[in-house]
C-alpha cells in the first residue's frame, strides 16, 4: 500500500475522532494504512510536520485536529455564570474552550457538583457552545492547594499558605488564570511524566495576600467553609414571611428582654423571670422558632446542614442561614413581634427545677440590653426595667443549684482581637467575665436540660451534646504534673469535676489560674454531638442537648423539630426519615464545628502575626503553653499570640522532653522549662500568611526539682542540720534512673582516667630508666665518661649539666644531620596523650 497523503491522514483523524471516545494514536494510523517497518519513521516525521503546519495536534502518541475537543474527557469546574450554570475547562488539554455544565445536571450527583470539583464528562455541541453531561464524579483533585501566586517570566509558581504543605507548583503562562503577583489562589496539579518540579494550574483567584481582610479567607478556604449561598437558597429565604400559625399563642405582653454582646446582630434568645410566693421563680426562655421557617427537605435545610453552624471570625461572620432569616425574621429585634419556641420553667428558692413545659408563641422583645448595661442596672449604676433585677435574683438561686452539682469551673477572661472598618488589627483586649454573662449561661443550660429530658420522656431519637470523662492516662499525667506544683488530686478513676474545681480555686488564690486551667483543659476529652446520651462531664449533667441557638447551630434546629413532633406543636416537625439519619447528621456537624474552631484559631494566628510583624526584635513577657520533643510553644501575655522556640536554640546545653513532668529538661544541669512557666522571649521572625511566630528564649531554665549530690572527688563537708524540716519534692522514677546513670557514668570516667594516668606515668618512667641504662652501657664500652660534654656531642642542646640519667624529654630533640644517631637513642613513642603533671586527676 502506498504511503498516505496529507489529506488522507487528516480525513482519517477527523472521521475516527468523531466516532471514538479517545483520539486516535500513531499505532491506529499505521494499522489503518498498513504502514510497517521503516515506513513508521516516515509516518512520525509526517505527523510532526502536519503539527508544525497547524493541520493536526499531537498529544503524546495521540493525534487530533487542532481545536477539536475529545468526545469524553476529564473536566474541572472553574466558576458559576450569571445563570447559575457551571463553567468547566478540560484538565488534560491545552484548549481554552469553556464547557457548560447545567445546574440541573450538576444537582443529579450526590452530593451536587460545585466549583473546584472534577468529573468525567461527555461533550456535546449545543447551539454554538459546548455542554457536558456527567459520566462519573471525581471530586476535588488530589493535591489541590491554597497558596500565594508569584509571577515569573515563564508564568509563575504558587507557594502554599499552610504550614503542613511543603510542595509548591510551577505554573505556565497559559495556566495562571489571570492571577497577579501576590494573589491568593487555589492551585491544582497537572498530569505530568518523569521528574522535575510539580506543574500545576491556577483554578481560582481569591484576592491579594497583602490585605489583612483576606487572612480570614485563607482559613475559610483551607477548611472548605462555604461563604456564598446558592441562588435557590436565597430565593427560598426571600419568599418567607412572618405569618404565625394557630399553634403560636400571644405572649407579646410579657416583658421579655435580650442580653447579648453590644455588637450582636442575631438575637436568638429572650428571657423573663417572675418571683413566686414560695420564694421560687417562674422563668421563660424564648428561642427563635427557626424550625417554623426552615422546613425539612428544603434547599434552606440542606444548606444549613451542609454548613452545620455559623463561623465567627475576628473580622467577619459566616452565617449558617441567609441574612433574611439570621438578621431579620428569626432575630428577636427590640420592639418587633417575632415567633418563638418557649420553655417555661419553675424553680425553687435554691434553684432546683420543679417542672417545665414547651409551647410556641408570638413574642415581643421589650428591650435589647448589652451585657455591660444589664450589669450596670444590677449594680445600681444605671436605671433600667425591674425585670432585670428579678432575672439576677433568679440567677442567684440557680447558682446555689450549680454549686451543688459542681460543674467544671473554667471561668477565664476572653481575648478579643479588635479591628477597624478595613479589617486591620488595632489591638487585643481582654473581656472580663461579669454576672450578666453567667446569668444568660445558667438560663440557657437549664433550657437545654429541659429539652433533652422532654425528648427522652417521649422516646424521641435526638442529637445530644455529650462530653465524656477524661482519659485515665491523661488524668495520671495531670496528677503528676500538679503534684510537682504543690496541688493534689485523687486517683485517676476517682477524679470528679469537684476535685478539679478545688485545684482551680487554689490556683486563683495563688495567681496561677492561667497555668493550671491550661493544664486541666488539655486533659479533657472533646465535647461532640451524638445520638447516644452519655451525659456531660464538664457540666455534671446526665441529660443535655443544644436547644437555645437554632440560628447558628444545626443541632439546635434538629432538637426544635423533635420537640415540635413530640408535643404536636404544628408545622416544621421532624419527619420519620429525618430521625433515621440523625446519627449521620451528628457526626457531620461535629466535623463542621471542629472546622469552624480551627478556622477561628488560624485566622487569629495570622492576624496577630501580621499585627506583630513591625515589632520584630522586640522582647515580650510570655508563658510556656506547650512542650514537644522538638521545642517549646509560648503564648504572649499581652496579645495571646502563640509562637515556637526550637529546642536547639535553648542554649549550649542539650534539652530533653520529659513527658511525665511535661517539661524540657537540661541533661547537664537538670534545669527545666515547664508548662505555664513565665518567660521573656524575643521575636525573631514573622510569617503572616502561615500565622507563624519564631521566638528566641531569653529566660534561663529554672532550677532542677532536686539538686544532685556534690561530685565524689570533692571533699566532704559535715552537713548542718536544717533550721526547719523541709518536705522534699517527690522524684520520679525517670529522674532517679537519670541520676543513677549519671553517677555511674562519672565514676567510670574517673576510674578510667586515673588508670590511664597511672599507665602513662609508669611507661614514661620505664622508658627513661631504659634509656639511661643504655647510655651508660655505651659510654662504658667506648671508655668515655658520661656527662654534659658527651650529651652535647650526641645532640643534646639543653646546655644542662648532670649525669647520664637525663629525663627522656631532653633525649627527643635530635640535631639536624644526626637523625640516624638520634633516632637510635630516642625513647620509644608513647601511645595516647602526654603524661599530666601533678597528682592524678581525682586526688587534687
Amino acid at each position: 500500500m502506498d504511503f498516505p497523503s496529507d489529506q488522507d491522514l487528516i480525513a482519517y483523524v477527523e472521521r475516527e475522532n468523531a466516532e471514538r471516545k479517545t483520539p486516535v494514536d500513531r499505532r491506529d494510523i499505521a494499522r489503518a494504512f498498513g504502514i510497517k517497518g521503516p515506513a513508521r519513521t516516515e509516518l512520525r516525521a509526517t505527523l510532526r510536520r502536519l503539527e508544525d503546519e497547524g493541520k493536526l495536534a499531537l498529544d503524546g502518541k495521540k493525534t487530533k485536529k487542532p481545536g477539536q475537543l475529545p468526545p469524553v474527557t476529564v473536566l474541572s469546574i472553574e466558576k458559576m455564570d450569571s445563570q447559575g450554570d457551571l463553567v468547566c475547562k478540560l484538565t488534560k488539554d491545552d484548549s481554552d474552550a469553556e464547557v457548560i455544565l447545567f445546574s440541573s445536571e450538576a444537582a443529579k450527583q450526590k452530593p451536587p457538583l460545585g466549583v473546584g470539583d472534577r468529573f468525567l464528562g461527555k461533550l456535546h455541541q449545543d447551539k454554538g457552545r459546548v455542554r457536558a453531561t456527567v459520566i462519573k464524579a471525581l471530586g476535588k483533585p488530589a493535591g489541590r492547594m491554597l497558596g500565594v501566586f508569584r509571577s515569573t517570566r515563564s508564568g509563575g509558581f504558587v507557594e502554599p499558605v499552610s504550614r503542613k504543605t511543603k510542595t509548591s507548583f510551577e505554573i505556565a503562562k497559559s495556566d495562571t488564570g489571570g492571577a497577579e503577583d501576590g494573589d491568593l489562589v487555589w492551585a491544582e496539579p497537572k498530569t505530568q511524566r518523569g521528574y522535575g518540579p510539580r506543574r500545576g494550574r491556577v483554578a481560582e483567584v481569591i484576592g491579594s495576600v497583602d490585605e489583612q481582610k483576606n487572612l480570614s479567607l485563607i482559613a475559610v478556604a483551607e477548611q472548605d467553609i462555604p461563604v456564598e449561598f446558592p441562588r435557590k437558597v436565597i430565593a427560598e429565604s426571600e419568599a418567607l414571611d412572618l405569618e404565625a400559625s394557630k399553634h403560636h399563642k400571644d405572649l407579646t405582653a410579657l416583658p421579655l428582654v435580650t442580653i447579648d454582646p453590644a455588637s450582636a446582630r442575631d438575637h436568638d434568645d429572650a428571657v423573663h423571670a417572675e418571683e413566686l410566693e414560695d420564694g421560687g421563680f417562674r422563668l421563660t426562655v424564648a428561642i427563635a422558632d427557626v424550625s417554623y421557617f426552615v422546613r425539612p427537605g428544603t434547599a434552606l435545610d440542606r444548606e444549613a446542614e451542609k454548613r452545620g453552624n455559623s463561623t465567627y471570625l475576628p473580622d467577619r461572620v459566616i452565617p449558617m442561614l441567609p441574612e433574611r432569616l439570621s438578621n431579620d425574621l428569626c432575630s428577636l429585634r427590640e420592639g418587633e413581634v417575632r415567633l418563638a419556641l418557649c420553655c417555661e420553667i419553675e424553680i425553687g428558692a435554691k434553684g432546683g427545677k420543679k417542672k417545665h413545659r414547651f409551647f410556641r408563641a408570638k413574642i415581643k422583645n421589650h428591650q435589647n440590653l448589652a451585657y455591660e448595661k444589664a450589669q450596670a442596672i444590677e449594680d445600681g449604676a444605671m436605671e433600667g426595667p425591674e425585670t432585670v433585677r428579678t432575672l439576677f435574683k433568679a440567677y442567684r438561686a440557680l447558682v446555689i443549684a450549680r454549686e451543688r452539682r459542681q460543674p467544671l469551673d473554667l471561668d477565664m477572661p476572653e481575648r478579643v482581637i479588635e479591628t477597624d472598618k478595613n479589617g486591620n488589627v488595632t489591638g487585643v483586649s481582654r473581656k472580663e467575665r461579669m454576672d450578666a454573662h453567667r446569668l444568660i449561661e445558667e438560663f440557657m443550660v437549664l433550657a437545654n436540660v429541659c429539652a433533652a429530658e422532654t425528648l427522652q420522656e417521649h422516646d424521641r431519637e435526638a442529637i445530644y451534646r455529650v462530653h465524656d470523662a477524661p482519659d485515665l492516662e491523661r488524668l495520671d499525667t495531670l496528677k503528676e504534673y500538679l503534684e510537682g506544683l504543690g496541688y493534689s488530686l485523687p486517683k485517676a478513676e476517682d477524679v470528679a469535676s469537684k476535685n478539679l474545681n478545688s485545684v482551680l480555686q487554689r490556683a486563683r488564690e495563688r495567681e496561677e489560674m492561667d497555668i493550671i486551667a491550661m493544664s486541666i483543659l488539655r486533659s479533657q476529652s472533646q465535647a461532640v454531638y451524638d445520638t447516644k446520651n452519655i451525659g456531660h462531664f464538664g457540666l455534671s449533667l446526665k441529660h443535655y442537648a443544644h436547644f437555645t441557638s437554632p440560628i447558628r447551630r444545626y443541632a439546635d434546629l434538629t432538637v426544635h423539630r423533635g420537640i415540635v413532633r413530640a408535643l404536636g406543636l404544628g408545622p416544621g416537625a421532624e419527619r420519620d426519615e429525618d430521625s433515621l439519619r440523625l446519627q449521620t447528621v451528628a457526626e457531620k456537624i461535629s466535623q463542621t464545628e471542629r472546622a469552624s474552631i480551627q478556622a477561628e484559631r488560624d485566622t487569629a494566628a495570622r492576624m496577630l502575626a501580621s499585627y506583630l510583624e513591625e515589632q520584630t526584635g522586640a522582647v515580650f513577657p510570655a508563658r510556656v503553653s506547650g512542650i514537644t520533643r522538638v521545642g517549646l510553644f509560648v503564648s504572649l501575655d499581652e496579645t495571646g499570640a502563640d509562637g515556637f522556640i526550637p529546642a536547639r536554640t535553648l542554649g549550649w546545653e542539650r534539652f530533653e522532653h520529659d513527658e511525665k513532668r511535661n517539661a524540657m529538661v537540661s541533661e547537664h544541669s537538670g534545669a527545666a522549662y515547664t508548662l505555664g512557666m513565665p518567660v521573656k522571649v524575643r521575636l525573631l521572625e514573622v510569617t503572616p500568611v502561615q500565622g507563624g511566630l519564631l521566638f528566641e528564649m531569653i529566660t534561663k531554665a529554672g532550677e532542677p526539682e532536686e539538686k544532685n549530690a556534690k561530685p565524689a572527688r570533692a571533699p566532704r563537708a559535715k552537713k548542718k542540720p536544717p533550721l526547719r524540716a523541709e518536705k522534699k519534692k517527690p522524684v520520679s522514677r525517670h529522674e532517679k534512673a537519670k541520676i543513677a546513670a549519671s553517677r555511674s557514668k562519672n565514676k567510670k570516667r574517673r576510674t578510667d582516667e586515673e588508670a590511664e594516668d597511672t599507665r602513662e606515668r609508669r611507661a614514661a618512667k620505664q622508658a627513661a630508666e631504659k634509656k639511661a641504662a643504655k647510655e651508660r652501657e655505651n659510654e662504658k664500652r667506648r671508655g668515655k665518661p658520661s656527662g654534659p660534654r658527651s650529651d652535647r656531642r650526641e645532640g643534646d642542646r639543653s646546655r644542662r649539666s648532670g649525669d647520664g640519667d637525663a629525663p627522656a624529654k631532653f633525649e627527643r630533640r635530635p640535631r639536624k644531620g644526626a637523625a640516624g644517631k638520634a633516632s637510635a637513642r630516642r625513647a620509644p613513642a608513647r601511645k595516647g596523650p602526654a603524661p599530666r603533671r601533678g597528682p592524678p586527676k581525682g586526688t587534687r
